[in-house]
């Protein structure tokens, strides 16, 4: 297993982190998995085993539960791994039962803290964008939980890159916590991140870990052209994320990475996180799993290293188009540009 450095922190974690968001299955989340007690500690064996010492839930997830069965799965091994959660979500009726305001964060935080049966949470992430909260009052309340010891540091997800750049430009204006890591949504069938997250993480030193890294199992080999959808998945489940906005350029995706799979005796899903793992400014790719069967190909993944020539295929097939103004970039600044610019531009420079 490779370790990162968490963005500009000291912090190591595994190219692999185990979500848990299958852990408990109540309510709206039955429809990603419902892993049971036994089943979660299980996995969590297997994915120490492994050399995967990151694991991520939220309170959100089946309404706490997933963070309970966490908690009582990693009780008597707290110090060999990284716990990390999220708050933001609704978690009750109150209008204050919500959203990233000192109110409820401090108590989110210590409610994740009883569930979780620990006395720290090494990454407290904020789940989503709160655009009514004053940025200040949510840092602000984020340092006092890490001065007080209840948390070790911090990160955001599901941010635009100006709530990003806002965040870290209070914290360091103001002496608070700075962000480490961003959790987001980035994969070959969605590669969106790379206008403006994934720079940012170079240029800026935060860590990305990467949710739904196989796009909900759309990446996983078994939707293909022509062929009927399979059922007991989640897109069959009518989970809806991510969007499919281009049906053709996915099936031509999965077709490419059926091949490349085929061709090395492995997985289509092994080949699309590798490919993940491997892109600038990813720390970890955050991997789920509805069986065990799936975990054990999933952690494969942190093994394979694609050849040059596989990844140019990748790259040809999912590339995303340059929009205003990185054309204008690539066109007229090519002599000039930093790393983080490249991230987006440099294919499209060689194409």
């Amino acid at each position: 297993m490779d370790y990162r450095q968490l963005g500009r922190s000291g912090l190591k974690v595994s190219a692999l982190t185990l979500g848990t968001m299958t852990f408990g299955g109540k309510g709206s989340f039955a429809k990603t998995g419902n892993t049971d007690p036994a089943g979660a500690r299980r996995q969590i064996d297997m994915c120490l085993d492994a050399g995967i010492n990151l694991y991520d839930t939220a309170d959100v997830y089946s309404t706490g539960l997933s963070e309970e069965i966490l908690g009582e799965a990693v009780s008597d091994r707290r110090d060999r791994l990284l716990i990390a959660t999220k708050a933001r979500f609704p978690m009750g009726k109150d209008p204050n039962d919500r959203g990233l305001s000192r109110h409820h964060l401090v108590r989110a935080c210590e409610a994740s803290l009883r569930r979780l049966k620990t006395d720290y949470i090494d990454l407290y992430q904020l789940h989503e964008w709160d655009g009514l909260t004053p940025l200040e009052e949510t840092l602000a309340a984020l340092d006092d939980l890490v001065r007080s010891g209840k948390v070790r540091y911090v990160g955001v997800s599901n941010f635009s890159g100006w709530h990003l750049m806002k965040a870290l430009g209070i914290s360091e204006r103001d002496g608070f916590v700075r962000p480490v890591s961003q959790q987001i949504h980035y994969t070959l069938q969605a590669r969106e991140a790379e206008y403006e997250l994934a720079p940012i993480a170079v240029d800026q030193g935060v860590g990305i870990l990467i949710w739904s890294p196989l796009a909900g199992g759309l990446l996983s080999g078994k939707y293909r052209r022509g062929r009927p959808e399979p059922e007991g998945t989640r897109k069959a489940n009518d989970w809806r994320e991510p969007p499919v906005r281009d049906l053709d350029k996915l099936h031509d995706i999965v077709e490419v990475l059926v091949e490349i799979a085929e061709a090395r005796g492995v997985s289509a899903a092994q080949v699309a996180l590798a490919w993940l793992i491997g892109r600038p400014g990813v720390a970890s790719a955050v991997i789920g799993a509805r069986t065990d069967e799936q975990l054990a190909d999933n952690l494969k993944a942190a093994d394979l290293t694609l050849s040059a020539d596989e990844c140019a295929r990748l790259e040809e097939v999912s590339r995303p188009p340059l929009l205003y103004p990185y054309w204008h970039q690539a066109n007229t600044a090519s002599d000039r540009l930093s790393a983080a610019d490249l991230v987006l531009i440099a294919p499209h420079l060689k194409a």
